[in-house]
């Protein structure tokens, strides 16, 4: 049962403008053509299959490079009793068992950007949920967003309800593991922070430049290593938040890889092709550094 400190803790965590330190190219700039490309029609009754191909040494997921291609996975209902919440479920081939995760959006909603991160994901073997938070709206617009960020954090229990039965879908499925794992994006990152202490048991938590926390009663409940992804040029979360972040992790005994990585702005994993100049290093760093976080958090000592 999650107590009331967990509860507020979800609620604060959760209310973040992802615009930011170049919040309008990272959140907003393609939400309109994203949300006019994804697809009204994708809940469908059989599964496709996504081919495992890791990325090598030195390669990107081509989603964050704008090399997304046409959707590979379904849409899928996965909150019982909720017609109007998509997610979009990605599943590789290969009867697994695989481990699993769970990826939240931005402040703008499910588009299809995160719907191919969520197929890259699969191609490394892992059945990916990509969760949605606004019951199939997106936003086109900065207001529109914040509107939608506005009414999902006015019910920060209906988000808690919303992962629960993700993680649930999840591990009733027989090619899963069992171990079930969170990304999270700006909004999203604020979102699995504050879940990984108040929802139901998981095994990771990675946060890319979402809203922190510094008290160390409150991140005490997190029972796995956190990873953290974030960005100099940001004052949301700022270096400083960052680091007070990191200083309650160590006084609360929770385990930890995090990194503020220079010259680069909120939202820069996500849209490298924004500025690949200056984002593509970085962007790699974390990517080999996300990949070695999940093979620690979900594959190691799991079957599959």
């Amino acid at each position: 049962m999650r107590t009331p400190l967990l509860t507020t803790a979800f609620l604060s965590l959760a209310v973040i403008a992802c615009g930011g330190d170049g919040g309008s190219d990272a959140a907003s700039g393609d939400a309109a053509s994203d949300a006019g490309e994804a697809s009204q029609d994708m809940l469908v009754a059989e599964e496709r299959r996504v081919a495992i191909d890791p990325t090598g040494e030195g390669q990107l997921p081509a989603a964050i490079v704008g090399e997304g291609g046409e959707l590979a996975g379904v849409g899928v209902r996965y909150v019982p009793g909720d017609e109007a919440s998509e997610g979009y479920l990605a599943v590789p081939e290969g009867d697994g068992p695989f481990p699993a995760l769970i990826i939240v959006h931005e402040w703008n909603g499910l588009v299809d950007r995160v719907r191919q991160v969520a197929d890259d994901l699969a191609r490394e073997g892992y059945v990916v949920l990509a969760a949605d938070l606004y019951g199939g709206r997106v936003g086109s617009s900065s207001d529109e967003n914040i509107a939608l960020m506005q009414a999902a954090n006015a019910d920060p229990d209906g988000l808690v309800a919303n992962l629960d039965a993700a993680v649930e879908f999840l591990r009733a499925r027989d090619d899963v593991t069992g171990r079930v794992g969170t990304i999270g994006w700006c909004f999203g990152g604020g979102v699995v922070l504050s879940y990984g202490l108040g929802g139901v048991n998981h095994e990771a938590t990675a946060i890319f430049y979402g809203r922190l926390l510094d008290d160390p009663e409150a991140l005490a409940a997190m029972d796995h290593e956190v990873y953290g992804t974030f960005a100099s040029e940001d004052s949301g979360p700022s270096p400083e938040q960052v680091e007070a972040f990191e200083a309650a992790l160590d006084a609360a005994g929770v385990e930890h890889d995090l990194h503020i990585y220079d010259a680069v702005n909120h939202g820069f994993w996500l849209r490298v092709d924004g500025d690949p100049e200056l984002r593509t290093a970085p962007a790699l760093d974390a990517w080999e550094r996300l990949k070695g976080y999940l093979d620690r958090t979900l594959r190691s000592g799991a079957d599959g």
